[in-house]
C-alpha cells in the first residue's frame, strides 16, 4: 500500500495508506481530508480535485491526457507546472511516499 502525504494550504499534512489502484482523490475524499472536493467524482469532468505534486515526484507520474490539460485550465487557484488533477493520478506501490499540496481554493 503506498503512503501518500497530502499537504493544505496551511501546511498541516495528513498521511493516508492508499490501496493500489485507487486515486489520490478517492483516498483524500473517502478520509475526509480537506482541501480536495472531486465534484465529478473522478470523471477528469471539473477541476475541484486540483493539486500540486511535489517535484521530486512530477518526472514519476504518468503523462497528463489532453482532457486533464484542458480541465486544469479552469482551476480555481494559480495553475503551476506542478499542477494535476488528482482523479488521474492512481496510487501504484512505486508512488509510495508522494507527496501533494492543496491550493487555497478549489471552486
Amino acid at each position: 500500500m503506498p503512503t501518500v502525504t497530502y499537504v493544505d494550504f496551511q501546511g498541516q499534512s495528513t498521511e493516508l495508506d492508499l490501496a493500489e489502484g485507487m486515486t489520490i482523490m478517492q483516498g483524500a475524499v473517502m478520509n475526509g481530508v480537506e482541501g480536495i472536493e472531486g465534484e465529478c467524482s473522478g470523471s477528469c469532468a471539473c477541476a475541484t480535485c486540483h493539486c500540486y505534486v511535489d517535484d521530486a515526484w512530477l518526472a514519476k507520474l504518468p503523462e497528463m491526457s489532453e482532457n486533464e490539460e484542458e480541465m486544469l485550465e479552469d482551476t480555481a487557484s494559480e495553475r503551476k507546472t506542478n499542477s494535476r488533477l488528482s482523479c488521474q493520478i492512481k496510487a501504484t506501490a512505486t508512488m509510495n511516499g508522494i507527496v501533494i499540496h492543496m491550493p487555497e481554493e478549489q471552486e
